[in-house]
């Protein structure tokens, strides 16, 4: 009876309403450059403030579904993720776009983000509790191995050329460790600059890498932007609902993925994403059409950084420990307002809780019919705008939200010469993915390794630190699964290839 009451409370008009204009607003936020899902919750918390607790989760929690399925339009549109998660949406993404396939690869980024989201919502209504324990089973050592698996994928993101893509990974690396040391507060790096003492933002460096060489290129060549067929298809509902379909394995276990990671405190959309990207790569019969425009690469990156939406307010709820930048937002929202979050939340505040994961689910049921409409008039509006004025709208919002992040103007200066740095590698072969990549995971590997270094020196057991846990020792195993796998595939393939051959002869 109870369960019926909250799911009448969350589908009350003014819930209706506030998941509905927080799904809006939050793809709107989202699908522009730098303003990432964190601060499209941000912007809006202090509306919510006046409101019951429950309307409050509701709208935050529809907002943060938004912006992360928003940042999937420029970065299949523009080749420019409108939020970190949305890295690996550019792989093929862009590729589809400049086939002329742009609105197919929003319609299925739209399909997949519903289905990622329903997933994740869907694991935080069941399982909760007993998914909140898995996040205090990790340690620094398992965050080092979790960062190592994460930059294994450097292999996937090769295009043909790994060392190139090691040296890429290896730069990210470095520019992760500028600035003050996670763990000794050591200064390195800066070269006596006082800019470089906070470190390279990683959003602006995102933007930068990604978004300044597509520019260069807009302004360097004549053509035009996106491939501009006789007429545009419009939706293409049915046949993205078949491609969906065809892979519905792969939505389902990239969802799982980014629910999984999503617990994870401090993981976020862009790892899950990359991990969800890697394994559809390497269990795919058609990988060598990875990063040429396969759909098997949107529908995965993008339900995984969706169903982190579900997966990241498991401990955030449960134990009070956010597992993602938004919900460390939500959660001191939630405080404000007096709501003690808790293992005890789901039976002392068990109707707050669960009208919110209902309006969870409702905001992303409506994340679809929203979606494909912005989608629809966003792709015609790209194709439309001419070069004249998209180079100028883009670089505009690129300088304002990379200022808009730390309200620094040596973010923005940093960003454009990044952005510079990486237009030249990429003339030499060298692509932006495992430069970001390795900055995103620099940090996290260095803080998991020193700390698990000084408690494994002080127990006198360093081996057994690093090499005697179970989870670490799974998370191992999937590092030499990730970077042997697709050679040990391509092997019996080519045997295969050469027995069928000589039976032939």
């Amino acid at each position: 009876m109870a369960a019926f009451e909250n799911l009448v409370a969350a589908f009350s008009p003014l819930n209706l309403l506030l998941a509905l204009g927080g799904v809006i607003a939050g793809t709107v936020i989202g699908s522009l450059p730098g303003l990432t899902a964190t601060m499209a919750v941000a912007v809006l918390v202090p509306i919510t403030f006046s409101m019951e607790p429950a309307s409050a989760l509701i709208l935050m929690g529809a907002i943060y579904t938004g912006a992360i399925y928003g940042g999937a339009y420029s970065a299949i549109l523009l080749n420019t993720p409108g939020t970190p998660s949305a890295i690996a949406t550019t792989f093929d993404g862009y590729p589809m776009a400049k086939n002329g396939d742009g609105d197919l690869a929003v319609t299925l980024a739209c399909i997949a983000s519903v289905v990622g989201g329903l997933v994740g919502a869907t694991f935080l209504l069941i399982l909760a509790p007993p998914l909140a324990s898995v996040a205090l089973a990790f340690g620094p050592v398992e965050y080092f191995w979790l960062a190592i698996f994460g930059l294994s994928l450097i292999a996937a993101l090769s295009e043909g050329n790994l060392v190139k893509a090691l040296m890429g990974g290896c730069l990210g690396l470095l520019l992760s460790a500028i600035g003050v040391a996670e763990v000794s507060a050591d200064i390195r790096l800066t070269f006596g600059s006082q800019v470089l003492v906070g470190g390279i933002e990683t959003v602006s460096a995102l933007i930068g890498l990604y978004c300044v060489p597509v520019l260069i290129d807009l302004v360097a060549t004549p053509d035009k932007h996106l491939k501009v067929t006789t007429e545009t298809k419009g939706i293409r509902l049915p046949e993205a609902l078949a491609i969906s379909w065809r892979g519905k394995f792969n939505l389902i276990r990239s969802s799982v993925i980014g629910t999984l990671v999503g617990i994870l405190p401090g993981a976020g959309g862009s790892i899950a994403g990359l991990v969800a990207y890697s394994e559809a790569r390497r269990t795919a019969k058609n990988q060598d059409e990875f990063g040429k425009g396969a759909p098997d690469g949107v529908q995965a990156t993008e339900s995984a950084n969706n169903a982190t939406v579900g997966g990241g307010f498991i401990p955030t709820l449960v134990l009070g420990i956010p597992g993602t930048p938004p919900d460390a937002v939500i959660l001191g929202a939630l405080l404000v307002q007096g709501v003690k979050v808790g293992p005890n939340l789901f039976t002392s505040e068990s109707s707050i809780v669960y009208t919110f994961i209902y309006g969870l689910f409702l905001a992303t049921i409506l994340m679809l019919p929203t979606g494909l409409i912005i989608g629809r008039y966003a792709y015609r509006s790209i194709i439309a705008i001419p070069k004249a004025i998209l180079v100028p709208t883009v670089a505009f919002m690129t300088l304002i939200g990379t200022y808009a992040i730390r309200n620094s103007v040596s973010d923005v200066v940093i960003m454009v010469i990044l952005g510079a740095i990486g237009w030249v590698l990429g003339r030499f072969g060298f692509s932006a993915s495992p430069i970001v990549l390795g900055l995103i995971l620099g940090s996290i590997a260095e803080q998991g390794f020193v700390q698990a270094w000084t408690i494994g020196a002080a127990t006198e057991n360093l081996t057994g630190m690093f090499f005697g846990r179970p989870i670490s020792l799974a998370i191992i195993a999937m590092i030499v699964i990730s970077l042997l796998g697709p050679s040990i595939v391509k092997l019996f393939a080519g045997r295969n290839a050469n027995a069928d051959g000589e039976e032939k002869q």
